[in-house]
């Protein structure tokens, strides 16, 4: 299929792995295949078991071979998402002062680091849907006023060990991991001041609601 990308570069660009399966895996092979891998877990494709095992895989795999043998049964990474993939931003600014919200939500590519420059700008980082490419994310914050909130999915784990709190406050509710690896460690650096960092899961759907387990009533002696 045209437009999709595999595991060792986008498909109707004939290269030397491609033609060479015994050829010795490279670093930038094991991150591509690393990179398919979390984004179908992300789509449900894969369990939290099946990606912590075919991530060990991947990152000890010695050659093309062995790397093609952990996607045969994925679908290929659409040519947009592939790309975005590709194209991670080492460093991504973000500021603002008395502006209004910034949003990044939806299947938005997470960069190596963040830097956050705000002053009376509430801004929300949604991770439920996010791409995500490397275990850590580190998040240089500067900023004053309103609210900073990230919003976390089973296996992101964030530390605020190292913030400065000025007149501050922070609320940190971490999602329930039930058994799932860490795919994710958000660390906040710096220093906030008049303002607070609010750290939660998603909400549940009015469905997901629904079907909630109940609460275990007392018994009686």
């Amino acid at each position: 299929m045209s437009g999709e990308i595999s595991p060792t570069g986008p498909t109707g660009k004939h290269s030397d792995l491609d033609s060479s399966p015994e050829l010795r895996a490279s670093h930038a092979d094991r991150d591509r295949v690393v990179d398919v891998l979390r984004i179908a877990a992300g789509d449900g494709l894969l369990t939290a078991d099946e990606l912590d095992e075919r991530l060990e895989a991947a990152l000890s795999a010695r050659t093309v071979r062995d790397l093609t043998a952990l996607t045969a049964d994925l679908p290929a990474v659409s040519a947009s998402t592939g790309t975005a993939v590709a194209e991670v931003a080492e460093v991504l600014r973000i500021e603002g002062i008395h502006s209004g919200a910034v949003k990044r939500v939806g299947r938005w590519v997470v960069p190596r680091r963040l830097e956050l420059a705000t002053a009376w700008c509430e801004v929300t980082l949604d991770f439920t849907q996010a791409v995500i490419t490397q275990d850590t994310l580190r998040i240089d914050m500067n900023t004053a006023g309103k609210k900073l909130t990230l919003i976390t999915r089973p296996g992101i784990v964030v530390d605020a060990g190292d913030l400065g709190l000025v007149h501050s406050k922070i609320k940190i509710r971490q999602t329930p991991d039930h058994g799932a690896p860490i795919t994710l460690r958000v660390e906040l650096v710096g220093t906030t001041t008049h303002g607070r960092v609010v750290v939660r899961p998603a909400r549940r759907t009015f469905g997901q609601w629904l079907l909630r387990k109940p609460r275990s009533l007392p018994t009686a002696d």
